[in-house]
């Protein structure tokens, strides 16, 4: 035991960078990881758009769309899904975000109902757009995670695994480094994504990426949840806690998505040899 101690990685960051002189402000790392995951989507995106032909315009105003739609769906994502009853009797603490409080589920949500909203004004394909964005998705969330990570919040359940954390602002128990795990699957998810849009047929039929960062994002998701604690009390009577039960719409989302395109691609392989 003394030898797995040794090994435990004390986690003490302070999730506050420097306070902004005069205004008093502090800037966070959660801040600062938020923004950089917006930046390194936009980068991404704007390869992407340039490679297809499409005008850097039409990202910006997804840009903008995809910002709103994240933010406000996972403020309400938090809100409906884990506190309702708190936020319903103190409405006007939906609006205090800055206080924490954000469900990647509520953000996933908006998200697609941001995407319907930018395809419908713009005259955009949805699906392409989708494909897209599915790319860079697990990128922002990689980044999120970390900035989890630098707040010591959204930890795991105690492990006497040797790369345990102790995460030393909330107590003196090794723990697994959830966020840690999140972090990694998601930056790889955005390294195969990316590599089948620039090498695969996968992106010539469209809903394919979106369908499968879905099954993937929220399969992993689901699992990871087993090293987690859990975020609400009322999680602790549950079988599977409420991030495990909003992950499986997603994922039966994007399985359907899939069988009806291979079911399409076969309809049309059988019309041409007809």
């Amino acid at each position: 035991m003394v030898l797995h101690f040794l090994s435990y990685i004390n986690w003490s960051v302070d999730p506050e960078i420097f306070t902004i002189p005069f205004i008093d402000r502090p800037v966070r790392w959660y801040g600062l990881l938020w923004a950089l995951g917006i930046f390194l989507s936009f980068w991404v995106l704007s390869i992407i758009f340039k490679k297809e032909n499409k005008p850097l315009e039409l990202l910006e105003k997804l840009s903008t769309y995809i910002v709103l739609g994240t933010m406000i769906g996972a403020r309400l994502g938090h809100v409906l899904f884990y506190d309702p009853v708190y936020y319903f009797g103190n409405p006007l603490k939906i609006f205090a975000i800055w206080e924490g409080g954000l469900a990647s589920h509520g953000g996933g949500l908006g998200i697609i109902i941001a995407m319907y909203l930018f395809c419908r004004n713009t005259k955009t394909n949805f699906l392409w757009t989708a494909d897209r964005l599915a790319i860079v998705v697990p990128l922002a969330g990689c980044c999120i995670r970390l900035g989890n990570l630098m707040n010591s919040e959204m930890i795991g359940k105690p492990s006497d695994l040797p790369w345990a954390f102790i995460f030393s602002k909330v107590d003196a128990i090794p723990r697994h480094p959830a966020q840690l795990y999140e972090a990694i699957y998601c930056f790889f998810l955005f390294i195969l994504l990316f590599l089948l849009w620039k090498y695969s047929s996968m992106k010539k039929i469209g809903g394919n990426l979106f369908a499968l960062l879905l099954i993937l994002l929220f399969s992993l998701r689901f699992i990871d949840e087993f090293f987690k604690i859990n975020q609400e009390a009322f999680e602790d009577n549950m079988v599977i806690n409420m991030g495990q039960i909003l992950s499986i719409p997603f994922i039966v989302i994007g399985i359907i998505i899939l069988i009806y395109n291979r079911i399409k691609l076969e309809k049309k392989s059988k019309t041409m040899i007809t």
